[in-house]
């Protein structure tokens, strides 16, 4: 029985341009999404053994659904220029390789695709489809396989059903219900897949719905309801057309053999060296086939153990020993179009450990680790690691040669310890995680068992646990190569599927490659230069913090009555609520009453002790956290404290520093500003802050759309002093220094889903009076009130809001049955939208900066990022030329309803420049 092969090349060229890096030719031709295409067509052509093939591209023009409807795709931006220059070498490519290429004018390549399907299972053919569009599982049926080679996943009838929720003769319906946000396919309003399957279910199909659509209940019965008129011409615009007349038939389509002379020009303008040399040297063939990645009809290739068979995927590992086996896997990883790359170091200090092997993988199932230093009795010779690195160094460095990897922000500075500057930086599966799903964990382990169904081995199982944990070093090279082989493969797996489902979301995906990726380069950068701290200030500091300490403490004694510990949350409830008799004001989950910072801080509006307990602790803690600790984390061979900046941990984009923790130092504090004191610049050179003015309270009028925070922004206008002329009725001449300060904490605690009891308290009046003002400030701001009303319901309805950049902050207690749990994520779901785009935004400002400083040559440096806050180092004569420009980049980052302003300090340290 004849197979014929249909390729959804369209759908191939967008993904492999978003999915791969900028590669360039010497010319500056783009050449990615070329390499991509042709790496997925000869990956398939392996997987599948066909005899007769198509690749089917959209040709340009209108379709007959513009005629049908005027609004089909219009919303998709422009062809980007540098995917546009590569169509014409693709299609010359694709011919070459032997695929004959089809491109109907007034169709799509889905109707093309439909049409050939439908002839070839009237022939008795066997049909696998080969896209990433989900539009054309609903051509699957008995003989015809859908193939994603992006996500690994191969469907038949039942895979569909398990996919979808409904089968395949059921899509249209689904599509039609749900819609197609990427045609610009309006669905029934609020109606998603589960609604769309449930009613599907219910019902038996769309028509059947349909005609008892004055039953369905609820909002998006309404919606349904609403929507009636539409559903027909959805249906046909989501519909695969199967009978048009095409000049060719399936039988007109055997595979042909390639054109070597065409390739070798192509591969020579393309400059794929690689595939050049194998068509040179008569070796030119489709990627060596993986037998993990050919499955029954219906099985998700990204799943390939069930999950209580642990292990049952490291079946291709092997462990590089001698020159020989690393040759032939150079060979491998130099002519790969993606290669995941792993590194095994002595620890976990990026700034001091060092490599002890790295491990390699191409295609799923198989891999390689290169031990470099075991050193446990016994253990095998060991390729000479100078030598290695000397042999791996061009394929390291190289922006050509892109490379995978989870974390590889790590990686990067374990490679910069030994000279070599990691490049082709091209995708990053913890990154993919973290913009996919940022309220959950983003470790390799918990990603394979939640994407891939897999359970890994784990570092603790291979070098153990607290004072028994071994170093990488010390372990046998058999399981080292399990674990560190399994880190690689795993990786490219991941990358499979995550990067599929990104494909499917382009705001997320351009989030991903835009924002996320290059921010990770910039913090590389930032990591290694470091920061200079100034030892003697930081002691004397210690040292007043801990006379001041030993005051309070015996001054908490004096009012307590006793000694007693004060770090002792038994004893201090004992002296506070037993002793002294001070109410309680909640209970810990074992019963006993609570001490913690919240509780102080009501109690200490009325009693002493716990005033001064709470100042006891703010400065124990700066003097741990930071005068004392400070000093010690100097690295001994750049005399510099390097923080480590985390991207995944804060759900809204935030970033987060560790070892030491940057972004806790208290500022409004004489204390807080003395450590950042100890922040300095070395001689000939100035501490320079950069701070977005008032961020979030313009990402708030941006979004509101309220005309009276534009107008004051637009205006430049002070917006507290503005906002207090209008809820107190004065002009802004008029407004007092306390109205001013009223208005400021109203506009701020607002963005946060202060309640009138919170504002209350804040300024210290009546909670009727609080209230009379908040109720002023939406009368004079409608926009802000309709704003956070519709935000309330979308974050209900989706279970998440979006920055203004498409950045998804999920809320997972929005719907909790708990009051005081679905109220703190509806505040949440207020101030998210607004810290997450202050977020983005100040990624983007270092981007820009990053790369203005790198291509004009200055000396200049970033060298720490806190909240809204860019900090640099910046040589004396270079101070006026970077406080002009580094205000310009930031502003221009984005466009929004009202400016962006940034503000510049300069001093010889941190507190001074801020």
């Amino acid at each position: 029985m004849p197979t014929l092969l249909l390729v959804d090349g369209s759908s191939y060229l967008y993904r492999a341009f978003h999915a791969l890096p900028d590669l360039r030719n010497s010319a500056g031709e783009p050449t990615g999404a070329v390499r991509g295409v042709l790496s997925m067509l000869r990956r398939l052509e392996s997987d599948y053994k066909a005899e007769y093939r198509a690749c089917v591209f959209d040709a340009k023009g209108k379709t007959f659904r513009d005629d049908w409807f005027p609004d089909y795709k219009a919303q998709r931006p422009p062809m980007p220029d540098d995917l546009r220059a590569q169509i014409e070498p693709l299609h010359e490519a694709v011919k070459a390789e032997g695929w004959p290429l089809l491109m109907e004018e007034g169709v799509e390549a889905d109707d093309v695709i439909g049409t050939l399907t439908r002839q070839a299972v009237e022939a008795g053919w066997e049909v696998v489809i080969s896209t990433g569009d989900k539009d054309l599982t609903q051509l699957v049926q008995p003989g015809v396989r859908w193939v994603n080679t992006m996500s690994e996943e191969v469907l038949d009838e039942a895979g569909v059903t398990a996919k979808f929720g409904v089968p395949p003769k059921l899509i249209v319906d689904y599509l039609t219900l749900i819609g197609d946000t990427v045609d610009n396919v309006p669905g029934v309003e609020k109606c998603g897949p589960k609604t769309a399957v449930k009613w599907l279910t219910e019902y038996g199909n769309l028509d059947k719905l349909v005609a008892s659509a004055d039953k369905v209940g609820g909002k998006v019965g309404e919606n349904l309801r609403k929507h009636l008129d539409f559903l027909p011409l959805g249906r046909r615009l989501v519909t695969v057309v199967t009978d048009l007349k095409l000049p060719v038939g399936p039988a007109d389509l055997p595979a042909r053999e390639d054109d070597k002379a065409a390739l070798a020009a192509i591969y020579r303008r393309m400059e794929f060296k690689g595939w050049l040399k194998e068509l040179e040297e008569g070796t030119h063939r489709p990627a060596a086939s993986n037998a993990a990645t050919s499955p029954a009809a219906g099985t998700a290739i990204a799943q390939p153990e069930a999950a209580g068979e642990p292990g049952a995927h490291r079946t291709g590992y092997e462990v590089l020993l001698d020159w020989a086996s690393f040759d032939a896997w150079l060979a491998k990883i130099s002519s790969a179009a993606l290669t995941a790359f792993d590194t095994e170091t002595t620890g976990l200090d990026p700034m001091a450990a060092t490599l002890v092997g790295m491990s390699f993988a191409i295609v799923e199932g198989e891999a390689a680790y290169l031990p470099l230093a075991h050193t446990y009795p016994d253990a095998p010779a060991q390729l000479p690691l100078a030598e290695v690195l000397d042999k791996l160094r061009p394929w390291l460095e190289s922006e050509a040669h892109a490379k995978l990897g989870q974390n590889l922000k790590y990686d990067a500075h374990i490679l910069a310890n030994h000279g070599i500057h990691l490049n082709g930086i091209a995708e990053d599966t913890l990154l993919e995680s973290y913009i996919l799903e940022s309220d959950k964990s983003h470790d390799m382990d918990s990603l394979a068992s939640r994407h891939l169904g897999l359970k890994t081995l784990t570092y603790a199982e291979v070098c153990g646990k607290g004072a028994k944990q071994i170093g990488f070093g010390e372990v046998d090279l058999a399981r080292a190569t399990e674990y560190a082989a399994e880190d690689a493969d795993i990786t490219l797996r991941l990358h499979h599927n995550l990067s599929a489902q990104l494909a499917a979301e382009p705001a997320l995906a351009a989030l991903y490659r835009e924002v996320e990726l290059p921010t990770a380069r910039v913090l590389f950068e930032m990591e290694r230069n470091g920061v200079l701290i100034d030892d003697f200030l930081l002691a004397q500091h210690s040292e007043e913090l801990g006379r001041r300490l030993h005051e309070l403490e015996q001054q908490a004694h004096e009012l307590a009555g006793q000694p007693f510990n004060l770090g002792s949350p038994k004893q201090l409830g004992e002296i506070l609520f037993t002793k002294l008799g001070l109410p309680v004001v909640k209970k810990t989950a074992t019963g006993q009453p609570s001490t913690d910072e919240d509780v102080l801080s009501q109690l200490a509006e009325d009693y002493p002790l716990p005033k001064l307990l709470l100042e006891h602790r703010s400065l124990a803690k700066l003097k741990n956290t930071y005068t004392d600790k400070l000093p010690a984390m100097v690295n001994p061979r750049t005399g510099r404290v390097h923080t480590s900046f985390s991207q995944a941990v804060a759900v809204t984009g935030r970033l987060a520093s560790t070892e030491p923790n940057l972004q806790n130092i208290p500022i409004r504090t004489p204390e807080g500003r003395r450590i950042r004191a100890a922040f300095i610049a070395p001689a000939g050179h100035r501490i320079l802050s950069a701070d977005y003015s008032q961020i979030e309270l313009r990402i708030m009028a941006h979004l509101s759309g309220d005309k009276g925070l534009l107008d004051a922004f637009a205006k430049g206008e002070d917006v507290h002093r503005a906002t207090a002329g209008e809820i107190f009725g004065v002009t802004p001449l008029e407004v007092t220094s306390e109205q001013r300060r009223y208005a400021k904490v109203i506009n701020f605690g607002l963005i946060y889903g202060m309640s009138a009891h919170g504002l209350a308290k804040n300024l210290g009046i009546e909670r009727a009076a609080a209230a009379s003002y908040i109720d002023r400030y939406f009368a004079r701001y409608p926009g802000v009130a309709d704003y956070m009303e519709r935000t309330r319901a979308e974050a209900k309805a989706q279970g998440y809001v979006e920055t203004v950049f498409g950045r998804r902050l999920h809320l997972p207690e929005i719907r909790a049955q708990q009051v005081g749990r679905r109220q703190a994520a509806e505040r949440a779901a207020i101030n998210a939208p607004m810290q997450g785009t202050a977020a983005d935004l100040i990624k983007k400002a270092m981007i820009a900066a990053s790369a203005w400083l790198r291509e004009s040559g200055v000396k200049s440096k970033l060298i720490l990022q806190v909240h809204d806050e860019l900090v640099l180092e910046v040589p004396d004569d270079e101070v006026a030329l970077i406080r002009e420009q580094i205000p310009r980049l930031m502003a221009g980052v984005a466009q929004l309803s009202v400016p962006l302003v940034a503000e510049v300090g300069v001093g010889a340290n941190w507190d001074e420049a801020h």
